[in-house]
């Protein structure tokens, strides 16, 4: 989920009582300015208002589809006009695509093209060789998701994320900007600096962080590879980190069933090892992983979004992170939302990105 070294800055900042509200920082992300030669059509119009819906007014995606790209087959959802600004929509975990199964028709009907992809080890998205590593590590993941822009033959997208979702879109705008229109990330900045997660936090933060210690141990990866256990451990964290999300037994179990990969396990496992310092990368990746250790700043348009029932991470005004975002920056703060924003927010979710589109 979060970084460890993010949530450290944030539990030092604590409640951020000057924080935009949400209908302020619209309207002012709404308020029309010049064209931008980068994107023509885009800022200088006002930024549609996206109907509010309840969540879990939708349930399915409409469009499935599977593309090769890189080393994966990736299975994804699509929505909205083909020829529509395509926004990509990242997943974290233990979730999966429909986190945004309310937010992707909303955008649809804005005229957006959207995409989600089931992230590696998730849902229909297969490894190509059986020989490939099963790794997990950040820029690994997102390459899949240049590898999924090519395949597709999207040149320029916005991108939207949360937990693994934000690290990955973070990534792409801060190392390939020229790939991204906009950024929306939930929690702020979230790349991960391997030698800094191996500080302790205080007590009742590690606390929090139980199943990412349980995973560093040979019990804790029988347990994810033990179908009742994994699928228990999962509700578990659901519970937690949404405390007041009135979900059903249902919707959890759409997700669930992007558990059943056969990588999920070691895909899930590499990756909070990896973070911790305890699993090792692939070589072919260290040059990314260089650039990402100097923490490089995101220079594409941003809007952050910091959930205020996220038991990682409390509501701030993004001073925290401020300082990695150079380029025209709002930050807002989601009232009575918990980890999964885009699945209990959707609404406020999806004007976040067509507002962050038009800054």
């Amino acid at each position: 989920m979060i970084s460890r070294r993010t949530f450290t800055r944030a539990v030092g900042l604590g409640v951020g009582a000057t924080a935009a509200s949400l209908g302020a920082a619209s309207a002012s992300a709404a308020a029309a300015g010049a064209d931008r030669p980068d994107r023509p059509g885009q800022s200088g119009r006002r930024a549609p208002v996206i109907p509010a819906i309840a969540p879990g007014t939708h349930t399915t995606f409409t469009e499935l589809k599977r593309v090769q790209a890189g080393v994966l087959d990736i299975g994804y959802a699509e929505a909205g006009p083909k020829h529509g600004p395509v926004v990509i929509c990242l997943h974290g975990w233990p979730y999966d695509i429909h986190s945004y199964v309310d937010v992707a028709p909303l955008l649809a009907d804005a005229g957006y093209r959207v995409i989600v992809p089931y992230l590696r080890g998730h849902g229909t998205t297969a490894f190509l060789s059986p020989t490939t590593v099963r790794n997990a590590q950040q820029s690994a993941i997102a390459l899949d998701i240049l590898a999924l822009m090519d395949a597709l033959k999207i040149d320029r997208a916005a991108l939207a994320g949360f937990d693994w979702g934000s690290r990955t879109a973070g990534i792409i705008a801060a190392l390939w900007p020229e790939r991204v229109r906009a950024l929306v990330s939930v929690s702020g900045y979230l790349i991960t600096d391997v030698p800094a997660q191996r500080n302790p936090l205080p007590p009742k933060a590690e606390h929090t962080w139980w199943y990412q210690y349980y995973f560093a141990t040979d019990r804790g990866r029988v347990a994810m590879e033990t179908r009742q256990n994994r699928h228990d451990l999962c509700r578990l964290v659901w519970d937690e980190v949404s405390p007041t999300w009135k979900f059903d037994d249902a919707t959890f179990e759409r997700t669930a069933a992007a558990f059943e990969n056969p990588d999920y396990a070691a895909i899930v496992i590499h990756n909070y090892r990896w973070r911790l310092g305890l699993a090792d990368g692939e070589r072919r990746y260290d040059r990314y992983e260089q650039l990402l250790a100097a923490r490089p700043v995101i220079t594409v348009p941003t809007i952050t979004l910091d959930p205020a029932l996220d038991p990682f991470l409390a509501t701030t005004d993004g001073a925290g992170y401020r300082k990695f975002f150079t380029g025209a920056y709002e930050h807002r703060v989601l009232t009575g939302t918990g980890h999964n924003a885009p699945q209990e927010a959707p609404t406020a979710f999806a004007q976040a990105l067509v507002d962050a589109d038009r800054l």
